[in-house]
């Protein structure tokens, strides 16, 4: 059974370039919770000098995700404490929002988070020392509710929600080269808010909406298609990302994160779902009646992010302004280790 132990969201707010005053000062640590002052503290009987040997402390990791699949593993190596069985307790903090988690980092409240190749190449032009740890799993998904729409070429003279200068943008983009299109035959119309974006294209608003899970299941429940995705298009830009602090500072807890991590994948695969699908209700969103309905992807070991990946994301990046420097994929991929010593 699982231990279903809740943790308090943190609900913050400002903009992601704010990081770069903490981040290059040095990433703090939000205390973690209470499993890692568990694990610092000696048994009575050994304080006592009885032959039982203290628990070795765990380092706390504290790590910001936003409400995505990309972040089960990560809850699942917590909750299982495959984390404290490698020497680590992973403090994970829910955010609402990519603009509440970039607070938290700002604040030094964070130690790493999830993010995307694009958010990578805006720290990279900020002068920020954070590097891609591995990629993570993912999804965006293109929906429409709109008949006379069934392929994304259908797009052309439409009108598309998605929150510019960000991955969802730059998924769009990739979607429509691949179907012959460029941005510039779509009106785009920006709504940050995800879920804004999919009550506007359910009401008719809009012709199409780049959304996540939850809302993609929640979209197709109510009636919406899905007209590509981030699988079917051939992209991953979801990672994890680590500052260089945390990366040398705790290279230990880092390794042990990973190998926490690949035991959950591992956990999953050898369970039912319905043993850890409460967990994906409470942490991505679902409605809890829509249970039955919820495909979990078939999570992999941890891997570094694809070079080509990476260098895609940086020219979309370069041609829309935003990145300016001639950055290699090397200089923002970390060294970690995955996987058991």
């Amino acid at each position: 059974m699982l231990n279903t132990k809740r943790r308090n969201p943190l609900i913050l707010g400002l903009p992601l370039l704010a990081l770069a005053g903490s981040l290059l000062a040095g990433c703090g640590s939000s205390g973690g919770n209470s499993a890692a002052d568990a694990g610092a503290s000696a048994s009575p009987a050994a304080s006592a000098g009885t032959a039982s040997a203290a628990p070795a402390a765990l380092t706390t990791l504290t790590l910001g995700m936003l409400p995505s699949i990309d972040a089960i593993p990560f809850v699942i190596a917590h909750e299982q404490g495959f984390d404290a069985e490698h020497g680590v307790n992973l403090d994970i903090q829910s955010f609402k929002s990519a603009k509440d988690r970039d607070a938290a980092s700002q604040a030094g409240k964070l130690e790493g988070w999830s993010a995307d190749l694009v958010a990578i190449s805006l720290y990279n032009q900020a002068g920020l020392d954070v590097k891609i740890a591995s990629t993570t799993t993912g999804s965006f998904s293109l929906l429409t509710g709109n008949d006379a729409i069934q392929s994304v070429k259908d797009l052309k003279g439409k009108t598309v929600i998605l929150s510019k200068n960000t991955s969802t943008e730059y998924t769009v983009a990739t979607m429509l080269a691949q179907a012959g299109l460029t941005e510039k035959d779509i009106t785009v119309t920006e709504v940050p808010q995800i879920p804004t974006r999919l009550e506007l294209l359910k009401n008719g608003k809009a012709d199409a909406a780049i959304l996540p899970e939850p809302y993609v299941t929640i979209g197709q429940a109510a009636g919406l298609r899905v007209l590509s995705s981030t699988g079917e298009a051939g992209i991953n830009p979801f990672v994890l990302a680590l500052p260089g602090k945390t990366i040398r500072d705790k290279a230990d807890a880092v390794h042990g994160m990973y190998a926490a991590y690949n035991e959950a994948v591992d956990y999953m695969k050898s369970h039912d779902q319905s043993e850890y699908i409460d967990v994906v209700v409470r942490e991505v969103g679902y409605p809890e009646e829509m249970k039955g309905e919820i495909k979990v992807p078939s999570y992999e070991h941890a891997v570094q992010a694809d070079v080509k990946q990476i260098e895609q994301a940086f020219v979309w990046s370069r041609e829309k302004g935003l990145l300016s420097k001639e950055t290699k994929p090397e200089e923002v991929i970390s060294g970690v280790e995955f996987g058991s010593k």
